[in-house]
């Protein structure tokens, strides 16, 4: 299991990657340094990473996913509802690439303001 960990203003968390093409396509553009987006209670931004909408890609996802985003280039870190939420679970704008899920309470994520620098490396 590849890991990475993830520092974003004050919070730092470790997240797990799956083995998907679009976890594959990530792990190898570590390490990544963006701006922090909010869009409720998700942060995203964009990186160098060129990919399609995978098979699975979906707008409903769970608190401390990750996705990405392929309209935006974007990383996202889901941790609560978003504008485009129907109840508590965070919904995407689109469909994202699940790849892969903060390990921690993804919900500290809430501390991070926009414009924040965040960071990502692996863990080897």
């Amino acid at each position: 299991m590849r890991q990475i960990k993830i520092t974003a203003g004050t919070v730092e968390a470790l997240a797990d990657l799956d083995d998907s093409p679009t976890a594959d396509g990530i792990w190898e553009a570590l390490p990544i340094k963006g701006r922090a987006n909010t869009w409720g209670d998700e942060i995203y931004f964009e990186i160098p990473v060129f990919l399609d909408a995978s098979a699975g890609a979906r707008e409903i996802v769970a608190v401390g996913d990750l996705g990405y985003w392929p309209p935006g280039r974007a990383f996202c870190i889901f941790f609560g509802p978003t504008p485009a939420s129907q109840g508590d679970k965070p919904r995407a704008a689109s469909a994202v690439n699940i790849f892969g899920r903060v390990t921690g309470d993804a919900t500290t994520f809430k501390q991070v303001a926009a414009g924040e620098t965040v960071y990502i490396e692996r863990i080897e």
